[in-house]
């Protein structure tokens, strides 16, 4: 049997990494009206009681801590059960197939663990004011050096029926020019809607379809259409382009959009009017062999899912994280970063 090389698995994986809340919008109480004879009266923008921060700042740089504390404990034993308990949604899926991964690894092959944390004291917090029902989340911007310019975009969501926040989703920023956040006076960040908001050039459904098309086309029916052209939706149509190329003739590689079970969407208003969107998606690569007398060998990364079995065809699926800026009017969004997970393989192996 001729041997095609090992898979290439798709840029900007991360062995650490969100599902999360609904956005809704604002709500705002009427008041109640001064006697039993005068009529309601419906606050105005002066009068209505501010929404409430979704947590401090003390708070939050709490939970950052807490999560690298908890993180690294979790990742030294590959303890899944207490992974959970800091992590949800994409990230803890992204996260606990990189401990399958490891766990497929030879003793040999892994790497040593070693224990890193996120500076919480100088993240960069954006905490939106919420109103009554709506679910507690916030984003920060992180490092994990101190002194560091933030690499990382990273929401964080409460989970009401365990009482506690969890980390669901980080991207990889692919510079570190961050968006600029609006902020009232008091430094709180404004909620806005990430799905079906008619004042945003792209709302989450539509960047996620762009960003799929980048994987599957190149960019070239929507992600070139929604997205200016960035590092990083540049990297995701050179990920299309070389690896959809790369066996020649004796195979082919291709991307497609999967149904994605992290429909969340997160959005805050940034000061140009528009809005920064993380989102999720879910995509899978399909390798396989042009005709029958050769196979695919999997990479010893493949090896906990594939066992080192050859096969004639090899299905990956991908879990991502994404973030975008997108303006009010009718121009094009950049993407910012994004980052991906191989969460699952599999594939016929090769009749002997």
């Amino acid at each position: 049997m001729r041997t095609l090389g090992a898979s290439i698995r798709t840029a900007r994986t991360l062995p650490l990494i969100i599902g999360a809340a609904c956005l809704t919008t604002a709500l705002t109480a009427c008041t109640g009206g001064d006697g039993p004879t005068q009529a309601r009266q419906t606050p105005t923008a002066s009068t209505a009681p501010k929404l409430a921060p979704a947590l401090s700042t003390a708070q939050a740089r709490d939970v950052i801590a807490r999560y690298s504390e908890i993180n690294n404990e979790a990742n030294a034993d590959r303890d899944r059960r207490l992974l959970d308990t800091v992590e949800d949604g994409p990230l803890y899926a992204m996260s606990v197939s990189g401990y399958t991964e490891a766990e497929g690894l030879t003793k040999t092959d892994r790497k040593p663990y070693k224990p890193w944390s996120y500076d919480s004291a100088d993240a960069k917090l954006f905490i939106p004011r919420l109103g009554g029902g709506q679910d507690r989340w916030f984003a920060a911007a992180l490092s994990e050096q101190r002194g560091k310019a933030p690499s990382r975009l990273a929401v964080f969501a409460e989970r009401p029926q365990h009482k506690r926040w969890e980390m669901v989703s980080v991207v990889d920023l692919a510079n570190q020019d961050l968006p600029g956040i609006a902020l009232d006076q008091d430094g709180y960040a404004t909620v806005v809607a990430a799905d079906g908001n008619k004042n945003l050039a792209a709302d989450a459904k539509l960047l996620r379809i762009a960003v799929l098309d980048n994987f599957a086309t190149g960019g070239t029916n929507t992600g070139t259409k929604v997205f200016a052209p960035t590092k990083a939706s540049k990297e995701q149509i050179e990920v299309h382009d070389k690896t959809g190329t790369r066996y020649g003739t004796q195979g082919s590689t291709v991307f497609a959009g999967v149904p994605n079970r992290y429909t969340d969407a997160y959005a805050l208003k940034t000061t140009d009017g528009g809005a920064l969107v993380l989102f999720s998606h879910t995509h899978t690569q399909t390798d396989a062999i042009a005709h029958s007398g050769l196979q695919i060998n999997p990479g010893k990364e493949d090896r906990a899912w594939l066992h080192d079995v050859p096969r004639t065809s090899i299905r990956y699926t991908f879990v991502c994280n994404d973030a975008a800026t997108v303006p009010a009017k009718a121009e094009p969004s950049r993407l910012i970063g994004y980052t991906c997970a191989r969460t699952d393989a599999s594939g016929p192996p090769v009749v002997s």
